[in-house]
C-alpha cells in the first residue's frame, strides 16, 4: 500500500469513525418511538434543510448524474431541471401543510400512519398497503446506495467490489441501528455540507488547470462537441418530446418520498421550517448545477483516459477527477481523501434515511399497528432495530451484482414511491373531498402501474416503458391522480370530523 492510499484511507477511517461516534452519542437519547423516528419533532432549520437534501440526492448526485452527462452530454441535465422544480414545489407547497396535518392527525410519526389518521381508516387498510409499498421500493433504493458505496471503495482502493460493498453496508447499518432519526439527521447535516464543498471545489480547480479551453479539450476526446454541449441532444441523437417529459417527470417523485417528507414532519416550529426552505433550495440548485458541470469537465479533464472502456464505469467520473487532481496534479492525498468522503457522504446520507423509514413502517405501522397492537415502546424499538438489520441484508444482496446501475436502481425506486404516494399526499393535503376509497385506489394504482410499465413484457417481449420511452413515474402519477378523483367522487363523502380536521389545518398556521 503506497503513501497516497494510506492518506486516503486515513481520511475515510476518520470520517466513518466520526459517523459512528455520532450514532453512539444519540443511542441513549432515543428512548421513545417519537425520538427514534422523528427526533421528538425538535429539528432546527439548517439540520432539516441539509438532512432532507442530503438524504434525497444520494450517490446518484455525485455518481449517477455526472456519469450520464459524461457519457451522453448536457442533454442529461433535464433530469436535474425536473428535480430542481420538484424540490422547490415540495418545500413551498407541501412542507408547511404536511407538518401541520401530521400533528392534527393524531401526531402521526410515519407517512402510512398519516394516511390512516387523515382518512380515519379504522380497518388499517392504508397502513398495510403503504407499508408494503415502502418496504418493496426502499429495498431497491437502499440497494442503489450500497452499490454506490461498493463502486467507490473498489475504485479508490482497488479492492474487490464485494469487499467494498460489505464495508460500506456495515458502517451505514451501525450508526443507523444505534442512533435513530437524530443520528441520521445530524450525520446528514455534516454530509450535506461536505457534499457541497466537494461538488463546487473540484470542478473549479479542474477548469482552472485546463486554462479555460473546454471546447478544444472536448474535441480531443472524440465526442462531437456541438452535440455534447447541446441540451437537446441525447448523445448523437435528438431528444424527443417524450424524452424531455420523462426526464422532467423525475420532479414529481418528491411529493411521495417518505425519507424526505419525514423531515417536514420533524421540524420543531413554523419559523424553523421557513428558514429551511431557502437553505434547501439554494443547496439543491448549486449541487445539481455542479454535478452536471462535473460530467462535462470530466470528459475533457480525464482525457486520454476514457471511462466506459475496458470495463470501467462512467459513474466513477467524479472519483477519478478527485484522485487525479489531488494525487497527480497536486500531491495532497489527504484532501483527496476528504473530498472522496463527500461521495461517501452522499451514499450514506440516503441509505441511512431509507433504512430508518423502512424500519418505522415495519415496526410502527405493521408490527404495532396490525400484528401486535398492545406492543410496548420497548417492543417497537427492538423490532425497528431488527428491521434495520434485515432490510440492510436484503439490500446488500440486491446490490451484490457489480454491474448494477446506480441510475437504473434509483430510477425504478423513485418511480414506484413517487407514483404510489405523491398523488395521495397532494390530494390529502389540498382536496377536502378526497376520501378513504380514493386513497386506496390511488396508492395501489400508482404502484402497480410502475411495476407493470417497467417489469412486465406486454408488447412483443418488451415492456411498455421500453416501447414508449416514457418514464413510468409520469404515467403512474397521472393514473393515480385520476383514480383518486374518480373513486372519491363516486363514493361517500368524508364525515364531518374529517372535514373539521381539514379546515383546522388550512386555517391554523401556528400548529
Amino acid at each position: 500500500m503506497n503513501s497516497v492510499t494510506i492518506w486516503i484511507l486515513t481520511a475515510f477511517i476518520a470520517y466513518m469513525g466520526m459517523m459512528l461516534v455520532i450514532g453512539a452519542s444519540y443511542m441513549k437519547t432515543g428512548k421513545s418511538t417519537e425520538d427514534y423516528f422523528l427526533g421528538g419533532r425538535k429539528l432546527g432549520g439548517w439540520v432539516v434543510a441539509l438532512s432532507a437534501q442530503a438524504s434525497d440526492m444520494s450517490g446518484w448526485l455525485l455518481m449517477g448524474l455526472p456519469g450520464s452527462v459524461y457519457a451522453l452530454g448536457t442533454g442529461q441535465m433535464w433530469i436535474a431541471v425536473g428535480l430542481f422544480l420538484g424540490t422547490v414545489a415540495n418545500w413551498l407547497i407541501i412542507s408547511n401543510r404536511l407538518r401541520r396535518y401530521t400533528i392534527v392527525a393524531n401526531n402521526s410519526l410515519t407517512l402510512p400512519a398519516y394516511f390512516e389518521n387523515r382518512f380515519h381508516d379504522k380497518k388499517r387498510i392504508l397502513l398495510g398497503i403503504s407499508s408494503i409499498v415502502i418496504v418493496i421500493f426502499f429495498l431497491v433504493y437502499t440497494a442503489s446506495a450500497f452499490a454506490s458505496g461498493g463502486k467507490l471503495f473498489s475504485t479508490v482502493f482497488g479492492c474487490s467490489y464485494h469487499v467494498s460493498l460489505t464495508i460500506g453496508a456495515i458502517i451505514i447499518l451501525a450508526y443507523t441501528f444505534m442512533g435513530g432519526f437524530m443520528a441520521v439527521c445530524v450525520t446528514d447535516f455534516i454530509q450535506g455540507m461536505l457534499m457541497l464543498i466537494a461538488l463546487v471545489t473540484v470542478p473549479v480547480i479542474a477548469y482552472a488547470l485546463m486554462d479555460g479551453n473546454l471546447g478544444g479539450a472536448l474535441a480531443q476526446t472524440g465526442v462531437t462537441t456541438a452535440n455534447f454541449l447541446n441540451v437537446m441532444k441525447n448523445g448523437d441523437s435528438t431528444f424527443s418530446a417524450v424524452d424531455i417529459i420523462s426526464q422532467l417527470a423525475w420532479g414529481l417523485g418528491y411529493c411521495g418520498m417518505p425519507h424526505i417528507l419525514v423531515r417536514f414532519m420533524a421540524v420543531k416550529n413554523q419559523k424553523e421550517l421557513n428558514k429551511s426552505k431557502g437553505i434547501a433550495i439554494i443547496w439543491v440548485a448549486i449541487s445539481l448545477a455542479f454535478a452536471v458541470i462535473i460530467g462535462v469537465l470530466g470528459r475533457a479533464y480525464l482525457y486520454p483516459t476514457v471511462l466506459g472502456e475496458n470495463g470501467s464505469s462512467t459513474e466513477t467520473v467524479f472519483i477519478e477527477m478527485i484522485t487525479r487532481l489531488f494525487t497527480v496534479d497536486f500531491r495532497i492525498p489527504l484532501i483527496a481523501g476528504l473530498f472522496l468522503c463527500g461521495i461517501l457522504a452522499a451514499i450514506m446520507s440516503t441509505a441511512d434515511s431509507q433504512l430508518l423509514v423502512t424500519a418505522s413502517s415495519v415496526s410502527e405501522d405493521i408490527y404495532k399497528g396490525i400484528v401486535r397492537k398492545d406492543a410496548t415502546q420497548d417492543n417497537v424499538m427492538k423490532m425497528s432495530r431488527i428491521t434495520v438489520v434485515v432490510v440492510a441484508i436484503l439490500a446488500y444482496l440486491i446490490a451484490w451484482d457489480p454491474n448494477s446501475s446506480i441510475m437504473g436502481l434509483v430510477s425504478n425506486a423513485w418511480a414506484g414511491l413517487g407514483a404510489a404516494f405523491g398523488p395521495i399526499v397532494l390530494m390529502s393535503l389540498f382536496w377536502k373531498r378526497c376520501n378513504l376509497p380514493g386513497a386506496v385506489a390511488g396508492i395501489v394504482s400508482g404502484g402497480l402501474t410502475v411495476i407493470i410499465w417497467d417489469y412486465i413484457p406486454l408488447v412483443s417481449g418488451q415492456t411498455l416503458g421500453a416501447v414508449t420511452g416514457l418514464y413510468s413515474l409520469a404515467i403512474g402519477f397521472l393514473i393515480s391522480i385520476l383514480l383518486i378523483v374518480i373513486v372519491s367522487l363516486c363514493t361517500k363523502a368524508p364525515d364531518a370530523t374529517i372535514l373539521a380536521e381539514f379546515d383546522r389545518v388550512v386555517s391554523n398556521e401556528e400548529i
